[in-house]
Formats: structure tokens, C-alpha cells, sequence
């Protein structure tokens, strides 16, 4: 996936893991530039962010006093999701939680969502997945030798809040997701889950069903859930002083929350997507995002994180019980998965895909939202 001679930034700790890096006259890459000039007028900006977020809230109550609830609120077990939920609770929303299960729940993620539940006092729902549907999706992202293996799970999670949000007649999903946080992603790392062309044409490929019965959300769904629905994502804890330490204390400290380990470890198969099959086989550590937008928003020094890089990502006891339990749930053999990681590494790129026509698309709906 490499196409530099190995460089790392001097700023943050991105290196040429990502295919396509770029690096100033300084040693600067361009994701910590573009964070900077960017992505950083997208976070908590004090007063400013305290108005807008007054603002929306009441923009909320006032939308859906007709209905049963305000919004609907994904919820994973993980922090994010979980100080979103603090959050909505303390500016006084009607909240119906939301958890769309795939079935990769580890036992601290379950245990977190339900004391938050029950604790902050909100209705809840679980939206259970067709396991074999998924778990075919799944084993054809891994055959197809690609990077995006998670995207089963995210276009599901989009699928299922919208079609939640349009049954309660709701028209606010709140997500946990933050640029405090996940400022930093890397396009070589994760292409657009939105891309359903690309998604069916590896489940043809490799799976045994060319039916797909989970929750899918395309371009065309989005339309229909904006436009037709009048259906939006608010990303919260943009508009907040949300730092992540300080978060999980309060979790902690008051609702009975659990810290499961690592970011996204509250499911299993993505422990183990980010800590063994990504970095062995794609040379792709998540870590390097995380801690260089942490860098770049000064929670911690470049030092600190060159000095958590240092550490395995993965122990190597959890890795072998992992790698059971995942083949044992997906009814592979690990000589199959093994022969999955020694399989050479192909990107979206490699398969049918609607790059160049969505592209397209988003760029001329920015053109058009700005003229108006």
C-alpha cells in the first residue's frame, strides 16, 4: 500500500502507512495542515460553540414537540456514544437510544448501555441484524482483501438510525462521532461506506447469497431521508469541550461505565479488525490517526505518542483467543483466515465502484449548499 520511501511527520505521527501522504518543506504532512487549517474551526470554539449549541438544542425542542421523542440517539457501550448520551441528557432532550446490534458485542458494551440507560432515564431500542446476512457481508469484505472491513457495520448503523428515526417520526439522530477525536483519517485507510455499488460488487463476488438483508444507505437513501424525511445527523460533541479523559471520569464517576481498552474495542471483531488484521496485513495502525489528532488539538505531545506507538498493539493471549472466537462466530477455520491475511492486499479500487459519480455528486451538493 506504501509508495514513499518511509517518512514519518514532524509534527504529528502520521507516517507513509498512508499511501497517500504528502509532506511540506517543514516535515509537515498534510493531514496535521489540513486539521489546522481546517478541521480545527470545526471544534469547540468557547463562547462561539456554548450559542450554536444553545441554539440547536432549542432548535430541536422546538421541531419535535409534536413527537414522541426529540431524537434518536445512536449507542454503542463506547465513550463517544456514551458521553453524547450525558450530553443530551443534561441539555434536556427526549432521547430514544438506539443500539444497532451485529453481534460483536463484547460483555462491557452491554453492561455500559444498559447502565446508561437506565441511569440517564431514556427509552431504548436494539436494532438486531439478520446474523447470517451480516456475517455473509462480513466474510466477503475479508475474502475481497480489502482494507474497508468494517463497513458492513457502518452502513448498517446508518441504515438502522434512519429507518428508527422515520418510524418515530424524528427528525435529529445524534452521533457520538467528533473531529475532537477522529479529526485525523486517512482516505487510503477507509474508502466511503456509502459506495453501494462497491459493497455488491464484492458480496457477488464472494458471497454465498447475492442478497443483502441489513439496513443499506446509499446516496439515494441519503436523499431520501434528507430531503424527504428532513432527517439530520448532529455530530454534539463538536459543540462541546469534550475532552475524552475528563469524559470517561464522568462516565465512570457517576453512571457506572467501564473502560473495555482501546478506541472502538467495545465491539470484538473491531478490536480485532484494528489490532491484528489491519495492521499485519494493510500496515495500517489507527492508533497513528487518534494520537496525532490528539497532538494536533493538545491533549498530548508528539513524544507521548511516539512513546504509546512503541507498545504492541495487540498481546499476543487476546490475539489468539480473539482469532478463535472470530472464527468460530464467522464458521471459518483459522487456516482460512490465515490464508486470508497472506493473501496480497487490494484496495477499492480493484472491484466496480461509483468513486468518480459520488465524488462528484458531494462536490457539487457543497457548491450548491454554500450558494444558498
Amino acid at each position: 500500500m506504501t509508495r514513499h520511501p518511509y517518512q514519518q511527520c514532524r509534527r504529528c505521527v502520521m507516517d507513509t502507512s498512508d499511501a497517500f501522504i504528502t509532506f511540506d518543506e517543514n516535515g509537515y504532512c498534510n493531514h496535521c495542515t489540513d486539521y489546522f487549517q481546517n478541521t480545527s474551526h470545526r471544534t469547540y470554539r468557547g463562547e462561539e460553540s456554548n450559542k450554536q449549541f444553545l441554539a440547536l438544542v432549542h432548535e430541536i425542542k422546538s421541531t419535535s414537540q409534536n413527537a414522541q421523542y426529540d431524537c434518536v440517539l445512536g449507542i454503542s457501550g463506547g465513550v463517544d456514544s456514551c458521553y453524547a448520551a450525558y450530553v443530551c441528557k443534561e441539555a434536556g432532550l427526549r432521547v430514544l437510544s438506539v443500539h444497532m446490534d451485529n453481534g460483536w458485542n463484547s460483555d462491557i458494551s452491554v453492561k455500559n448501555i444498559r447502565n446508561i440507560v437506565e441511569k440517564l432515564g431514556f427509552d431504548y431500542e436494539s436494532f438486531v441484524l439478520d446474523w447470517e446476512s451480516f456475517r455473509d457481508l462480513q466474510l466477503s469484505f475479508l475474502k475481497a482483501s480489502v482494507p474497508e472491513l468494517e463497513t458492513p457495520t457502518d452502513i448498517a448503523i446508518l441504515g438502522a438510525m434512519h429507518q428508527v428515526a422515520a418510524r418515530y417520526g424524528v427528525k435529529y439522530i445524534i452521533s457520538g462521532g467528533n473531529f475532537a477525536t477522529e479529526g485525523i483519517l486517512p482516505k487510503s485507510w477507509h474508502y466511503d461506506a456509502k459506495d453501494l455499488r462497491y459493497i455488491k460488487s464484492i458480496q457477488r463476488k464472494y458471497g454465498k447469497s447475492k442478497r443483502i438483508r441489513i439496513p443499506l444507505f446509499g446516496f439515494l437513501q441519503e436523499l431520501y431521508y434528507k430531503y424527504f424525511k428532513r432527517i439530520r445527523i448532529i455530530y454534539l460533541l463538536n459543540l462541546v469541550d469534550y475532552d475524552k479523559e475528563k469524559a470517561m471520569k464522568l462516565l465512570i464517576d457517576q453512571l457506572g461505565w467501564q473502560y473495555y481498552g482501546g478506541k472502538h474495542y467495545e465491539s470484538i471483531y473491531t478490536r480485532f479488525v484494528q489490532s491484528y488484521i489491519l495492521p499485519n496485513k494493510f500496515n495500517i495502525d489507527y492508533r497513528r490517526a487518534t494520537l496525532s489528532t490528539q497532538i494536533c488539538n493538545g491533549k498530548i505531545s508528539r513524544e507521548q505518542a511516539l512513546n504509546e506507538l512503541s507498545k504492541p498493539i495487540y498481546d499476543s493471549e487476546r490475539a489468539s483467543a480473539d482469532k478463535a472466537y472470530i472464527c468460530k462466530k464467522l464458521d471459518i477455520s483459522e487456516d482460512d483466515l490465515n490464508k486470508i491475511m497472506s493473501a496480497p492486499p487490494l484496495s477499492h479500487q480493484d472491484y466496480p465502484n461509483n468513486q468518480r459519480f459520488l465524488e462528484f455528486l458531494y462536490k457539487t451538493y457543497r457548491k450548491l449548499k454554500k450558494i444558498s
